[in-house]
């Protein structure tokens, strides 16, 4: 069963990490700066594509930042792509004024 864990510190930058058994498949790299998170990278080990963990990613980042009354800055191309196909979904939580 997979799981994901919002991690920041250690040197690492903070991001999403997608665990799997408790080994690491996937990532979102997100930087939070005031009331903005920048989503910088969104990666799944190649084995697991194709199973939804992107998706899910999405979807924790989402609630993390209407949980915290953020904006996001879709710099990763999967999430930028994401907003852009469902303003439905996303419009409420898009800062367009950063881009």
């Amino acid at each position: 069963m997979s799981e994901i864990k919002f991690e920041t510190g250690n040197g690492e930058p903070a991001a999403f990490n997608l665990y799997d058994e408790g080994r690491k498949i996937g990532e979102m790299i997100v930087e939070i700066n005031g009331t903005d998170l920048t989503v910088y990278h969104t990666e799944v080990d190649e084995d697991q594509s194709g199973k939804g963990y992107a998706g899910q990613l999405l979807a924790s980042m989402v609630n993390y930042v209407r949980a915290h009354n953020l904006k996001v800055i879709p710099l990763c191309p999967y999430v930028h792509a994401q907003f852009k196909r469902h303003p439905d979904l996303y419009g409420d939580i898009w800062n367009r004024t950063a881009e």
